[in-house]
Parts: C-alpha cells; structure tokens; sequence
C-alpha cells in the first residue's frame, strides 16, 4: 500500500517568541515494514538553525533553532510511505513467563533492545487498578500473542473514544479511572498493563488510513496523528503493533513516525520557547491511499 501523507502543525502566539528551540518528529520511519520514498519538510519561519540527526531509539529528529523574533510557527510535512505489514501469527509467541523471562535475559542494549520498554518512564509507572484489570486476560498458559490482542480488544470494548476528555497532561491513572480517552491514553493504559506483566511494550506515534477500504468500516483516532502500542514478542516475532483503540493488530492501514517509551519520547514539536502570553495550535492530518499495490 502507498499513501500519501500531509501533516501540518501550526502555532500562534499572543506575544512575539523571542527564542525558541525544538525538536520535531515528524519524518515517518523507514523501517517496520515501511518504506519512505519522498518526504519534505517545510518551516515558517525558516530556523536560524536546522540539523538533521536521529535519537536513541531510531526515530527521525528536527533540531531547529529560532533567534529572531515571531509571532507564528508552521510546520508541514509531506511524504510518499510504501507499506508492506504482513499478518503475524501471534500463536507463534513463546507462552507469557517464557516471554518475560526471554526480556529479562536479553543482553541487547540497542536503542530497540526489550530492556528499554520494560520499567518505569516519565509517563508510564506501575498501576495496582491496571495491573489488576489486565491480570485475568494474560494470565492464561498459552501463547501471549493472542492474550496481548484480547487485551488490545478489552480497551477497545471497555474505554469509550471521546476527543476532549483528557489532553497531553493526563495521568494514566486518570485516564483509566474515567475510561475515556484518546488514543494516547489508551496505548499509556495498555503499556502499563503489559509492563506490568515483564511484556516489553512500545508507544507509537504515527498516521492512520482516514479512508478505509470497501466494506471496512472507519477506524477511530484518524483525524490527527496516532497512537498505538508494539509489543515484543520473542527473537522470532520481534515488535508487533497493537492498536487499543480500534482493537485490532497494526497492519496496512497504519504508518510509524516515531517510537519510545511513552508519548514524552515522540511528541512531534518538543522544546522551550520565551514568550509571554497564551498560544493557539492546529492539527491537521491527510493520509491518501495511491494504490493497494
């Protein structure tokens, strides 16, 4: 499947920024069974200064430096991604404890080491409530593959996607009290579970299909930039993607930008500025299928 892919990020600010420093993540992988082809990036104002460069994890990071004064801030990004997700066999996933004692033994320290995704980040902590709420579905003897994709179909079923009920400042715990959310509330809530229970788990950011095809009905979260959860399931399975909050396995439809530990590692515009005064943002997301090829 190719798309393409428009996302446009703008700020307005009451007071003139007298100084600004950013980090963007906004360039999609090429990696996890994608490919990008085409991609561009568009400032306004142009940065005083701009370097490429990619952080621990792998991820595509803008540093961009503003000294001139300015009352606006734009960012565009286009892109061209071939995605090629084959259907995983999650039955092929070692039982739960062989899983979790395979994380714990792993000797990789690499930016996609499971070690990375295992403890405490600076969103993600230990949840006795969420513990406990996933306890009954991962705690069978068989394969941890499909006990992890009922997990992703239990949130799905028992959180209701309401846009405006949290924002990025939400607790998890907040978030699972309430049982509404976004997508990011529900991929904080399911890493917790699966760290929880020694499952190495992941936060995505990235883009979903607004345009599904024939006879599929339209997944929730389109609208703007992503959120879902890879999960890592043994040397032989590797990372795989899992969406709560469509409750499905991260195929065709989906498009990694940015992967970590929790939402504080991709946010897409990241860093400080000097201002005075309140902001105003626009999000906007446009992902066009080309051709199913």
């Amino acid at each position: 499947m190719i798309y393409d892919l428009t996302l446009k990020i703008a700020y307005d600010y009451r007071s003139a920024v007298t100084d600004a420093r950013h980090s963007l993540r906004v360039r999609p992988r090429s990696d996890r069974q994608q490919t990008v082809t085409d991609m561009t990036l568009t400032l306004a104002p142009l940065p005083d200064e701009a370097v490429e460069e990619r952080d621990f994890f792998g991820n595509a990071v803008d540093a961009v430096v503003f000294h001139r004064p300015h009352r606006s801030l734009s960012v565009e990004m286009r892109a061209r991604v071939r995605v090629d997700r084959p259907a995983v066999d999650l039955d092929r996933a070692p039982p739960l404890a062989e899983l979790a004692e395979t994380a714990f033994l792993h000797r990789d320290s690499g930016g996609e080491a499971p070690m990375h995704f295992l403890g405490t980040s600076r969103i993600v902590a230990p949840l006795r409530a969420v513990t406990d709420y996933a306890e009954p579905t991962l705690a069978g003897p068989g394969s941890a593959g499909p006990a992890i994709l009922a997990l992703t179909r239990q949130i799905k079923a028992d959180f209701a996607y309401l846009p405006g009920s949290t924002d990025v400042r939400t607790s998890v715990a907040a978030a699972f009290a309430q049982r509404s959310g976004v997508c990011q509330d529900f991929a904080h809530v399911m890493i917790a579970a699966l760290r929880a229970h020694r499952i190495p788990a992941a936060y995505v950011s990235g883009f979903l299909r607004t345009d599904p095809p024939p006879g599929r009905p339209r997944l929730e979260g389109a609208d703007a930039m992503h959120a879902w959860v890879e999960a890592w399931l043994g040397d032989a399975l590797g990372w795989v993607g899992f969406d709560p909050t469509n409750g499905i396995v991260a195929g065709d439809d989906h498009v990694v930008v940015a992967v970590g530990r929790d939402y504080a590692d991709v946010a897409p515009v990241a860093g400080t500025f000097v201002t005075t005064g309140r902001q105003r943002t626009r999000h906007s997301v446009d992902m066009v299928p080309i051709t199913e090829a």
